[in-house]
């Protein structure tokens, strides 16, 4: 079924399509936004400036999404991915790297370059460990930094900017197994699961994201995603996973190595 706010917005009226689309997804977009802001004065801030962003240039945005001649993802996943971005832009514009260095002078040596490399300078881990250890700890082992790397992440995720942080680092590495591969292994399988991942369709890949990655609760998910229920959630999340570990499978990762 077309969105409502469509017809309007193609008839060369956007105040009333924006009228028809907020009245429809504002809980959504407050939903979405709660996941990173807790204090009431930063959910209206972005709240705001969300509402700027989708309005700018006469909804060019929803204008884009309604042009497009086939949806992969529902109109409500591809509304949360927005918010999404447009939140993280607007934290990170607003509290820009200084308040991002404040945190890391609090930090052991070897985490204050971990998160220097991951949450500052945005390198991959992968590329962070190489460059810490070319850049003077030659000596480190690729388990020994994964387990700072998790100190560094349990050090800066906690608080009501846990979420925001995470994602300006990206996911939270796993724990290192008591045989850990190689740094090149892990690389491989790393690039292995981001394909299987990537082969979901959008919804999926935001339900695992939000449920898993993300570990909100499933009736939270539900609400974001515009899912009937909790049950619906699990059960999304439980197929998608499944087909994930079957592509894996065929690449020849078992389950015992993840």
């Amino acid at each position: 079924m077309a969105e409502p706010w469509i017809a309007p917005l193609e008839a060369g009226d956007p105040e009333a399509a924006w009228t028809i689309f907020l009245e429809r997804y504002r809980r959504l977009v407050f939903g979405a936004i709660r996941h990173y802001a807790r204090d009431y004065d930063d959910v209206m801030d972005v709240f705001a400036r969300v509402c700027e962003a989708l309005r700018e240039d006469d909804l060019r945005k929803l204008r884009d999404y309604a042009r497009q001649p086939t949806h992969r993802a529902r109109f409500s996943t591809w509304l949360v991915t927005v918010v999404r971005h447009i939140t993280i832009d607007f934290f990170r514009a607003r509290d820009g790297r200084r308040r991002l260095s404040v945190i890391a002078e609090r930090l052991p040596p070897l985490q204050r370059r971990i998160f220097e490399q991951v949450f500052l300078l945005r390198h991959s881990h992968l590329e962070a460990f190489e460059l810490i250890r070319t850049g003077g700890e030659s000596g480190l082992s690729f388990r020994e930094f994964q387990a700072e790397l998790r100190a560094t992440y349990r050090a800066v995720a906690d608080g009501r900017r846990g979420g925001l942080l995470r994602e300006l680092g990206g996911p939270v590495p796993p724990e290192p197994e008591p045989d850990a591969s190689s740094p090149e292994e892990s690389d491989e399988r790393r690039r292995l699961i981001a394909r299987a991942l990537d082969a979901l369709n959008p919804e999926d890949r935001l339900a695992i994201q939000l449920f898993v990655i993300d570990e909100l609760p499933a009736a939270t998910v539900a609400g974001i995603l515009g899912a009937p229920n909790a049950k619906a959630v699990y059960n999304q999340v439980y197929r998608a996973l499944a087909v994930v570990r079957t592509r894996l499978e065929q690449s020849g990762v078992s389950r015992g190595d993840l």
